[in-house]
């Protein structure tokens, strides 16, 4: 099959996401100017840099009491800071209630359960006891072709990792299974790992 996606997939869903996948998924944590909470997953979302670290999350539709964007892009607009919250399987519901069409009064925190702790680094919420957080200041926002689609790069200025997931001075993910989107309301979990030795090493 081959389709060009400006004449359509003609399939049940569309097949993009699924292509592109398994997904990481930052789960955004912002606070607006007036001082409120909000807590919304991205699977388009990955690191992009070493030095110095930097990360990036796109978000591609808007609500009505956002105008052009959604809560987390309005909020790092005014603040320029954000924190990432990595999602383990055992968090999947909690992150998945944060995902709903809430309104911009809403405090995804308190909606889904997930406790909160302040970051370090930057005026934000963070969820506690993930398995990791990363405190971010904006580098930059894009806005990408297409209506409601927006690049958010930020720099790592602050890192938070669960104790248990050290082993040995590695941060280990089979220690707590990270959480990853696949296509349509698939989600896939990581439970094996194997290294590969680059050429030359």
């Amino acid at each position: 099959m081959f389709y060009r996606p400006e004449d359509g997939h003609g399939l049940p869903h569309n097949p993009f996401n699924a292509v592109v996948t398994p997904r990481p998924i930052g789960w955004i944590s912002t606070r607006a100017s007036d001082g409120s909470e909000n807590l919304a997953p991205y699977s388009f979302f990955n690191a992009v840099a070493y030095v110095p670290p930097q990360v990036m999350f796109a978000s591609t539709s808007a609500k009505p009491d956002r105008g052009d964007t959604k809560d987390s892009v309005a909020n790092i607009r005014d603040t320029e800071v954000f924190c990432v919250n990595i999602v383990e399987y055992a968090m999947r519901d909690v992150m998945n209630q944060t995902s709903g069409p809430w309104d911009r009064d809403t405090d995804e925190f308190k909606l889904s359960g997930a406790e909160k702790a302040p970051c370090e680094t930057i005026a934000c919420s963070r969820v506690a006891g993930a398995p990791a957080n990363l405190e971010c200041r904006l580098t930059e926002i894009l806005q990408l072709p297409g209506e409601a689609n927006f690049a958010v790069f930020g720099e790592v200025v602050g890192v938070h990792l669960r104790d248990d997931c050290l082993v040995d001075g590695i941060f280990d993910v089979l220690r707590f299974n990270p959480l990853s989107r696949m296509g349509y309301r698939d989600y896939t979990v990581v439970r094996e790992k194997f290294a590969l030795k680059r050429p030359g090493e």
